[in-house]
């Protein structure tokens, strides 16, 4: 069984920064692919940040310049360090592990951590 947890959400006045990380743990694949996501109310959830285990990174045009993603693979661990927060930032967000193992896709959320961002 895989479970995935992330931490480090919370409150953080506009300009700050918060540090999300996202461990996941169980029978992993070394070849995966660890996301962050966000779902703000009355939205749909967007995809934030990918990173695959051979280093490949990819963010949305909203958050580029302002957020990075990185990862330990040897702790199947993802972060995501979010800095120059904004108003707009704010959402539940939650961490994502996924793998193919041919034909299937494996894919496992974690319950997610709700970033507040003030004014």
């Amino acid at each position: 069984q895989v479970q995935v947890v992330e931490s480090g959400g919370g409150l953080v006045q506009a300009g700050g920064s918060l540090r999300l990380s996202c461990a996941a743990s169980g029978s992993i694949p070394s070849i995966n692919v660890m996301d962050w996501y966000r779902q703000a109310p009355g939205k749909q959830r967007e995809l934030v940040a990918a990173s695959t285990s051979t280093s490949i990174t990819n963010y949305a045009e909203s958050v580029k310049g302002r957020f990075t993603i990185s990862r330990d693979n040897a702790k199947n661990t993802v972060y995501l360090q979010m800095n120059s927060l904004k108003p707009g930032d704010a959402a539940v967000y939650y961490c994502k592990t996924s793998w193919t193992a041919r034909p299937v896709p494996y894919a496992y959320w974690s319950p997610g951590t709700q970033v507040t961002v003030s004014s």
